[in-house]
This record gives structure tokens, sequence and C-alpha cells, in this order.
């Protein structure tokens, strides 16, 4: 007999295409779509931001959400999309009606986010409280949604409606914590002995990620390496030792691709289709995209391609400080991104060195990107720490083999190419400075040399699965371990 479907709350603060800043909304759209596929009920909660047009679905009703001394209510819009799955949009104009889900800027944060985001986890509990709704299992992603597994524990237990309800809290980048304030528990009402350094205390503050971690039944993030990698100093940023401590409830789990969004067999964006079996219009996207970035077809240059946000966790302070040795190489090089100032204006100056052969947009555009996983040869990642990475996994699907640093996910994805063996999806390199960045593109400049070789290169990285099927699977795992431990 086989074990019975779930039901599963899913907390999220994204969810592309309705908001999305980060891989945590690909995630978020495309985890529960494959967990339903399995057989599962999911229900997506989501902040409605100013984006989202109102009203964003049918109205579900309101209630009261006492997240701290002032009187708060949540309405509640529910919508199914076309596949079935079910979205509940929370609506609280004064925290959510912004144009931007956590600051005016990527550099800035927006001054009540503890507020905000303690009432996104709270209004997804009393949504189905007040419904006299349990789901199996609930599922809060990043530290926007770290006080789900401590609202459980701390007010919910013995709810008549929610009584011993498990969690698992999924770690998508450590290094945003949502530390606060020291008065915080005293705002939300939380225990003031939640302030230890077993609970939420952290740094001389309050960390929802923290929270998230200690409370829930089961912690996931979002490769194997990243697992490990974040269980030492270097990786932990301060919760190391929290993390080795739950050691033992801890799992990487890949994250996966939508090949329904990317993939170069039915790819409305590019050009011209193509595939494992005739790469014939790979030649034809490389002609669009560089037409799209205004840069010449002759002569004949490698195409390096980027799609990032730039900023320092993702290397490109090291392709900035490269400039030189990267102007010496026969290549053309096309980005896609926005981020620190500093970064950008290096690869400004970058651009204008060669117009000819470096092309930068400061801006995100989805069909533009890609044009560039279809377009270009290779495709760059030298970030710092990469817990996933979805870009690089996309670049193998689309015959564009990746050079990357070996960290994290992007180590769990890219097999060095072995020319004598004909095995190997891409080029790794491990030290995070120029050195090492340009050894790993000359490599991969050096294996284009025969061209049948890197035929099978291409080839054995189209030919690699990474599907949101696969990664559903072990989630189903993790949550019925997580319900065994209530």
């Amino acid at each position: 007999m086989s074990p019975r479907p779930l039901q599963i709350a899913f907390i999220t603060s994204e969810m592309a295409p309705l908001m999305k800043t980060g891989g945590l909304a690909d995630v978020s759209a495309a985890l529960p779509r494959a967990l339903a596929r399995l057989g599962h009920k999911v229900t997506v909660f989501l902040p409605r931001y100013a984006r989202i047009p109102f009203p964003p679905g049918d109205f579900a009703g309101s209630v009261h959400v006492p997240v701290d001394a002032s009187p708060r209510s949540a309405g509640y819009y529910r919508r199914t999309l076309e596949d079935g799955l079910e979205v509940v949009f929370i609506e609280h104009p004064p925290f959510f009606d912004r144009p931007h889900p956590y600051g005016p800027s990527s550099n800035e944060e927006y001054g009540d986010n503890r507020l905000r985001f303690a009432f996104l986890a709270r209004a997804a509990l009393e949504y189905l409280r007040s419904r006299g709704q349990r789901p199996d299992v609930f599922h809060g992603h990043d530290w926007q949604a770290g006080l789900v597994p401590v609202y459980l524990k701390s007010f919910y237990w013995d709810d008549p409606a929610l009584h011993r309800s498990p969690s698992v809290f999924t770690i998508h980048n450590l290094a945003y914590q949502g530390t606060f304030g020291g008065d915080t528990l005293d705002v939300l009402g939380l225990p003031w002995h939640f302030a230890s350094g077993e609970a939420l205390g952290h740094n001389g503050g309050i960390s929802y990620m923290k929270g998230g971690i200690q409370f829930s039944e089961m912690v996931t993030t979002v490769s194997p390496q990243y697992a490990r990698e974040i269980q030492g100093t270097e990786m932990g940023y301060g919760l190391d030792g929290t993390l080795r401590g739950r050691g033992g409830d801890l799992v990487g789990i890949l994250n996966g691709v939508d090949y329904g969004e990317w993939d170069p067999r039915h790819d409305t964006y590019i050009a011209a289709p193509y595939s494992a079996d005739d790469l014939s219009g790979k030649k034809k996207c490389k002609r669009d995209l560089l037409a799209a970035m205004g840069l010449p077809e002759a002569p004949s240059l490698p195409i390096v391609g980027i799609i990032s946000r730039l900023v320092a966790q993702k290397g490109f302070d090291i392709v900035v400080d490269s400039w030189y040795d990267l102007l010496q190489r026969p290549i053309r090089m096309v980005v896609l991104g926005t981020g620190e100032p500093r970064l950008e204006q290096g690869l400004r100056s970058l651009a204008a060195r060669a117009p000819d052969r470096f092309a930068l947009r400061l801006e995100y555009d989805e069909a533009l990107a890609h044009k560039i996983e279809a377009g270009s040869d290779v495709f760059l990642m030298p970030s710092r720490f990469e817990p996933c990475g979805l870009t690089q996994m996309y670049s193998l699907r689309y015959g564009t083999p990746p050079v990357v640093r070996a960290t994290g996910g992007l180590y769990d994805t890219v097999e060095p190419w072995d020319p004598s063996t004909g095995r190997g999806t891409g080029f790794r390199f491990d030290n995070p400075d120029g050195t090492g960045l340009m050894w790993a593109l000359d490599q991969a400049l050096s294996a284009m040399k025969d061209r049948a070789a890197w035929k099978r290169l291409v080839r054995n990285g189209m030919e690699k699965d990474f599907s949101w099927d696969r990664s559903a699977e072990a989630y189903v795992a993790v949550y019925r371990q997580a319900m065994e431990k209530v």
C-alpha cells in the first residue's frame, strides 16, 4: 500500500513570476508544482505586493493576526493556477503594498522588516487555524519564514486546529539571516527565554534564520555540498555551531530545473530550437545574441555569457579585477544583471575599453537571459559561494558549458571535463581569484580547439537531468521524517 498524499503549507516571500529577486522565487514556483505532480496537495502562502495586481484572486476572508501590540488583520485572496496549484495571497497594505519585497534597493532594507515577515508567518498560520485546517507539514523558506516553526512551537503546539504540526525549514542563502534588535521578542510577544543562544539569540540580536533552524523538525538546504559548507566556520556566518548541532536533521537537496521553461528544444525566446542530437540551431542563436547586444559577427570569437546579480558573493569583483587578462583573451563577453555600484562601474569600464567585444546590460530581461544561455559558447559563474545556483544547470541544458568556482551547488552539478576519457560537463576552479578564473577559462578555450571533443562535452551537459521531480521526491521523504518526529 503506497503512502497517502500529503497536505503541505508552503510559506515564502517570493514566487516567480509574481515576485522575483533570486532563486527562491524559482524554487517557490517549481517545487510546489512538482509536488503536485506526485499527487500531493500544496498551498503556497505569499504576500500580495504592490506589483501583484489587486485583487490577486477570490476573496477568502480576513482574520485578526496578533503579531504585535497593534490591532492588525490580514485579508486573504485565493487563486488556483492553471496547473491546479493553489496560492493564498496575504493582503496587508501597510506592510506589503510596496514595489519591492525587502527594501527600496538591493543594498537597503525596510526598517520594519521584522514586523512585515513576522506577519507573513503568523498570517499563514492564522488562515489555516481559522478554517480548522491542519496540514501534514509546514515548509518555510529562508529567514522571511523563519518564525513559522517558532510560532508553531510557542503559540500553536496545543492549539485544537494546528496541534503538534511539524515543520521543515529550508536555507536558500545563509548569508541573509534576518537579525534584528534584542527588543524583537518583546515586540512580538515571544517568550523572553527565546533570546538565549539555544533559541533565537545571535550576535546580540534575534535571528529569524536561527529560529527556523532551531525550531523546525527538519532543516534542508539547496545542495549537498552547501549543507557541508555551512557547518564550517568560513561559510557558516556564525551559525555553523547551530547547524552542526542539527547535523543529523540537516539534508542537502539540489534544486531542480523547470525544463518546461528552460529547454532549447521548445524555447520561444531564442532564434532557433536545437537539441543534443541537432546542434545546428545554436549557430543562429549566437548570431541573434550578437545582434541583440550590438556586437559584430566578425571576427568569430567565443562568447562568454554572464547572467547574475553583480555582487562580490557572485565573484564579479574577480572579473572586474581581471580586466587586463580578459582583454588579452580571444573572447567576447556579454553580461546581464544589476548589483553593487563599484562592480557595475568596473564592467562598464571593461566594455568601454573594448566595445566590439564586451557588452553590458544593467537590468534583468527574461528574453535576453534565454538568448544568452542559447547563444553563448561558455557560461561564467565565479561565485565565492553559491548555495545551489540554477543558471549553471540551465547552461548545461543549452549546450553552454559552465566555467564555475568549485563551491556549493556548482561543485555538485558541474563535472570537470577530462579530454582523455570524454567525461565531464564543464570547468571548475578552486581559488576565488583571478589566477583560478583565468586558468579555468583558458582550459575552456583550449578545449574548444578540438571540435569533436567539444561537441562531446556539450552533449554530456545537455543529457544531464536536473528535473524537479527528482528533487520533489527527496523533499517528500524529508516531510515524512518531520512528521515522524512529533
